[in-house]
């Protein structure tokens, strides 16, 4: 019998055990109000209706899929077909549910929308987001990974979003996520909390999950015109777990098709350099929700490192916890090196420059090819482009 998904997360957004509202009582009236305006205000035909126009006219979906041959015949073994999010308005999927959180927060009076962002995709896709509809936008961004990703950084000052940086701790994405919420609680009547992933309180991970699964109803769809069947593996990268959740979903209940999410193993697991939350981590709760998370002996998060600014996060979307304990989903990883190795062979061979975070995905999809053989055929969910990360990545290979 197929599993079914659809009714979750339960109406205090569960996940099995994972996700809920770890949060004060004065903060659990206003999640509680978001939830009921989303459930309100997506449900009717004006808010659909722009949705999807702006998905078509403004974003360019259905983002298309490609087979990339050489890839293929570098793996030497199945066939392997990229979801082409990089072709997006703004490089990536963070423009899915950046659009619908601004419509959202404009539909409800909100003043201003609050964000995080480590490789700043999702804080250029919100800004731009924030822009077309005419409400102030506010990204907080940790101070290394505004060197690091300068080029995003850059477009949202275009784009008219103020930025500011966060100094504490490792000065990435975890402190940005903090310094952000902080500014919230400021004034949440007023103010919109975007968040950057499928996580956090309830209703976020189930919001950004809905938003995000426009890729996967397109998937689905494509792949069986392209290639006359359904998937035999679909594979995405997983930081907070957004891109992941968006093409998964439309797969939970097809039994035969197997799902795999790719974690950063940063210097390697046998470190502390690494952001592998699911296969190191461990029951907890972080930023308003319970999800596998790493912390040290006393619960606390530890410190995360990840070549790909958009993946080092300590903690992941509830909806992947629940995925991986009952055996729906299979988590694997992919160290620094091979993220390397994947962003210039894509590069070299398809003329494709991936977005770190996505190469992740790409290296586990070569050795999966190799492994299961030809026939078959694996779809990589290509969550965003490579600009914002080209210089970083020269430098690093001395190119």
């Amino acid at each position: 019998m197929a599993l079914e998904f659809s009714a979750m997360p339960d109406k205090e957004g569960y996940f099995g055990e994972y996700g809920g509202q770890q949060i004060p009582p004065e903060l659990k009236a206003v999640m509680d109000d978001i939830s009921a305006a989303y459930e309100r205000v997506t449900s009717t035909e004006d808010f659909q209706a722009d949705l999807a126009n702006l998905y078509t006219d403004y974003v360019g979906r259905p983002s298309p899929i490609y087979f990339a041959k050489k890839i293929t015949e570098k793996a030497g073994g199945a066939n392997i077909y990229l979801k082409r999010e990089d072709l997006n308005h703004t490089g990536a999927h963070k423009i899915n549910h950046c659009l619908g959180e601004a419509l959202l927060a404009k539909y409800m009076g909100k003043t201003k929308v609050l964000a995080e962002t480590g490789a700043g995709q999702h804080g250029v896709a919100l800004a731009t987001a924030c822009a077309l509809v005419g409400i102030d936008c506010e990204i907080h961004m940790g101070e290394v990974d505004i060197v690091k990703e300068h080029p995003n950084v850059t477009k949202m000052k275009i784009l008219g979003c103020r930025i500011v940086p966060v100094s504490r701790g490792t000065k990435t994405l975890k402190d940005a996520v903090d310094s952000a919420f902080e500014e919230y609680l400021r004034d949440p009547d007023n103010f919109m909390y975007a968040i950057g992933s499928v996580v956090g309180p309830h209703p976020f991970p189930k919001m950004v999950r809905d938003f995000q699964s426009v890729v996967g109803r397109e998937a689905r769809q494509q792949i069986q015109e392209k290639t006359g069947r359904l998937p035999d593996v679909v594979t995405a990268c997983v930081g907070g777990g957004s891109n992941a959740i968006g093409i998964f979903t439309a797969f939970l209940n097809d039994e035969d098709v197997e799902l795999v999410g790719v974690e950063p193993a940063g210097h390697g697991l046998n470190t502390n350099e690494h952001a592998a939350t699911i296969t190191a981590g461990k029951k907890g709760t972080i930023h308003g929700f319970k999800c596998y998370n790493l912390q040290d002996d006393k619960g606390n998060p530890l410190p995360v490192y990840s070549i790909a600014s958009g993946l080092d996060y300590p903690g992941v979307g509830p909806q992947h916890c629940y995925l991986k304990d009952i055996g729906r989903v299979r988590y694997e990883t992919a160290d620094d090196e091979q993220c390397l190795e994947a962003f210039m062979q894509l590069s070299h061979l398809e003329g494709i420059i991936p977005a770190l975070e996505s190469a992740h995905a790409l290296h586990f999809a070569m050795q999966e090819a190799a492994r299961i053989g030809k026939g078959k055929n694996i779809l990589v969910n290509l969550s965003g482009r490579g600009d914002k990360d080209v210089d970083f990545v020269a430098e690093k290979l001395n190119l």
